[in-house]
């Protein structure tokens, strides 16, 4: 589980400055950041849910229901 949380932390990371270096190379004349800045988004909702689910079904360490 860390790990999988960890490799999308990183993606999240990757795609950010994806998205920094498209904002910056295109000058506003294409949509390959908000692609990339998207892409971040959706990766932060899925390890925020992947979060949430692992401590309901208990398994984040010390997390007790």
């Amino acid at each position: 589980m860390k790990i999988i949380v960890i490799v999308l932390l990183v993606a999240v990371l990757v795609s950010l400055f994806a998205g920094l270096f498209f904002v910056y190379k295109d000058k506003g004349q294409s949509n390959r950041a908000v692609t990339a800045l998207t892409v971040r988004i959706v990766l932060s909702l899925l390890i925020f849910a992947i979060l949430v689910g692992s401590y309901w079904f208990g398994l984040v360490p010390g997390a007790s229901r």
